[in-house]
């Protein structure tokens, strides 16, 4: 099978494996150590995303809490601030990371992170282009899918925010597997080094349908682009660019509701995280 049979490569288990993590070693084991991000969750079940540092303190109105009260100690333990509040200490998921870490531009809601990559079919050894990359919630979930991603971004600030998020969750070694450039897309895309084309295309930005075009020069035949887009207008002309050379168009909305259960009294929540875009997809043929 050639490769505009099969667009992604299909590695090894043991390959697979490693690039899932990005080429990290799995942080969740051990005592927690200085550089470590972590979350403190407070009696209330509100949650402070930190960073552990040497000499650091986590400072709230209920007193502050050393940094030195936390490293060495394992996952799950409880410390305690100068004014007595307790705060529970465990390594952040990357659901965590998405909703607390420091932005710029909006965030992709981890319920529409998790369905863009079942859509485009993200996995190890694809090669995605993604433009509109904002403070990198997308491109941190990527690449723990094992993804190479070629970014485009337009303000330098988020460049560099998306960079440092990827860095601090990840490790240093995932950046080996994202490349962002200050480019913008509308203008075009260069297709990847040493590859004849991406797999896969995700758009965030205001007017996917204008990229549309560049993608289908870059795009592999049996690729899968990818729009996020707050409104549906936005999302129409999108689907009216996806035509002729796409097939299987569809646009969905994702809708997240919880539910309270307390022993046998069970209800909805009172709040959902209801619309936040549409998603948008569809199948090159070249």
């Amino acid at each position: 099978m050639n490769e505009h049979e099969d667009s992604c490569e299909r590695p090894s288990a043991s390959e697979g494996a490693a690039r899932s993590c990005a080429g990290s070693k799995w942080r969740g084991r051990g005592t927690l150590k200085l550089g470590e991000r972590v979350i403190l969750l407070d009696v209330k079940k509100r949650r402070y995303l930190i960073t552990l540092k040497d000499g650091g303190e986590f400072h709230s109105h209920n007193g502050f809490v050393p940094h030195a009260d936390i490293v060495g100690q394992s996952e799950g333990c409880v410390v305690r601030s100068t004014k007595g509040s307790e705060y529970r200490v465990l390594r952040p998921t990357l659901e965590d990371v998405v909703v607390e870490m420091p932005r710029g531009a909006q965030v992709i809601y981890p319920k529409d992170l998790a369905t863009i990559c079942m859509l485009a079919d993200i996995g190890p050894g694809c090669r995605v282009f993604e433009t509109g990359v904002g403070s990198g919630a997308m491109s941190m979930t990527m690449l723990r899918y094992g993804a190479v991603i070629t970014g485009y971004e337009v303000r330098e600030d988020f460049a560099n925010r998306a960079r440092n998020n990827v860095r601090e969750f990840l490790g240093e070694a995932a950046l080996e597997q994202y490349h962002v450039e200050l480019r913008d897309s509308y203008e075009g895309i260069d297709p990847p080094t040493h590859a004849d084309g991406f797999d896969r295309v995700v758009l965030d930005l205001p007017e996917p349908w204008q990229v549309v075009p560049h993608a289908e020069k870059v795009l592999l035949a049996g690729g899968i682009l990818v729009a996020y887009t707050p409104s549906i207008t936005q999302a129409v002309q999108t689907r009216e660019a996806l035509k002729g050379k796409w097939i299987d168009p569809r646009t969905i909305e994702v809708l997240h509701r919880g539910w309270h259960i307390e022993g046998q009294a069970v209800r909805p929540d009172h709040r959902m995280v209801a619309h936040t875009a549409f998603l948008s997809v569809a199948r090159y043929i070249g």
